[in-house]
């Protein structure tokens, strides 16, 4: 377990409910832009065409890699994942959901051939970034702070967030996207986002009873309740899944991506379907809330609430990895608790 993890496991239990923070940021997840026929929001940032040098599009302007990269760090939330996917091994990443190891999910589990250098994620240590002498850094899926774009670039290229992408929304297809253009995979890159399109198309043709059913998703941790808005990883997830995010909640959406709720005003997370997760809490702080009970999708039985643990984190991730596990293990909770 590296140094940063700590931090990491605090930055888990405040984005939900700070908007503008990078507790904000996360667990988040995904994207800006014209709509697609999914009822995502997200443009996925243009790839190149494999040869050298490769130009990718961010919200700090194109970015050229000269040459096919060796060394990458990756920093953003997933990037080590979606890098993983497209068949490179970073030599240093940051553990944002403090899994330990190799700072990756079960499901990526095996595909590394060294673990990684562990990186800070809020604060990373520039100082060690700059001692494994990357010729490639990721910072996709993260804050968008120009400071700290600035100071990673001054040590090698980075690709930082999306185009239209603020705090930790880009999405999983702008994510893929643009790391298999500056890994010189673009084809690849498309390969692996149809193969997981496909998987949520086939999902939804399996369940035609989500379709138009209103969803919220949330967590609670110490601090309160909080739900998630559009343009993140999980509300993207269960629109391509064919529900609808709950209006009540996006009524409220800022510029980060969740907002926060009062115990006053529980009833707000009410919908065909409540969705909500623990962080840094016991699951029964939510189950055995009495305001949560009364909540009238909670009463009527149409509510799923998360472990900490294996699932949820799949969830929260939002990578091409974990999306496949998230849809065969979330998919059918969901499924128990909708109304056909």
């Amino acid at each position: 377990m590296n140094a940063s993890a700590p931090r990491a496991r605090r930055l888990r239990r405040t984005p939900v409910l700070v908007a503008g923070t990078v507790a904000a940021l996360l667990v988040g997840l995904s994207a800006c832009g014209s709509s697609d026929d999914s009822g995502s929001s997200e443009s996925a940032a243009p790839a190149s065409e494999g040869a050298f040098p490769a130009k990718v599009a961010t919200k700090f302007g194109e970015v050229t890699v000269d040459k096919q990269p060796q060394r990458i760090v990756a920093l953003g939330w997933g990037d080590a994942e979606t890098v993983l996917a497209l068949g490179g091994q970073p030599v240093g990443a940051s553990d944002w959901l403090a899994f330990g190891g190799e700072g990756v999910g079960p499901w990526a589990k095996g595909r590394y051939e060294k673990k990684p250098q562990m990186i800070g994620t809020l604060e990373p240590e520039f100082e060690k970034i700059a001692s494994l002498q990357p010729d490639l850094i990721l910072d996709v899926k993260s804050s968008g702070d120009q400071n700290r774009y600035d100071t990673l670039k001054k040590i090698a290229p980075t690709v930082g967030v999306a185009k239209g992408s603020e705090q930790y929304k880009s999405s999983w297809k702008q994510q893929t996207t643009m790391i298999a253009a500056a890994m010189g995979v673009p084809e690849k890159g498309e390969k692996l986002i149809a193969e997981t399109e496909k998987k949520f198309t086939d999902a939804a043709k399996a369940h035609p009873e989500f379709a138009g059913k209103t969803i919220t998703v949330g967590s609670r941790t110490s601090e309160g309740y909080g739900v998630y808005v559009g343009g993140t990883g999980r509300i993207d997830f269960v629109q391509r899944l064919g529900f609808k995010n709950n209006p009540k909640a996006e009524a409220q959406a800022g510029e980060g991506f969740s907002v926060p709720v009062s115990k006053e005003n529980l009833d707000l997370i009410d919908a065909d379907l409540t969705v909500m997760g623990p962080i840094g809490i016991p699951k029964s702080d939510i189950t055995d809330d009495p305001l949560y009970q009364a909540v009238p999708s909670v009463k009527a039985g149409n509510a799923v609430v998360f472990s900490e643990g294996t699932v949820s984190q799949a969830f929260a991730t939002d990578s091409l990895l974990s999306i496949s596990y998230a849809l065969e293990e979330v998919v059918p909770l969901f499924a128990d608790k909708v109304k056909k």
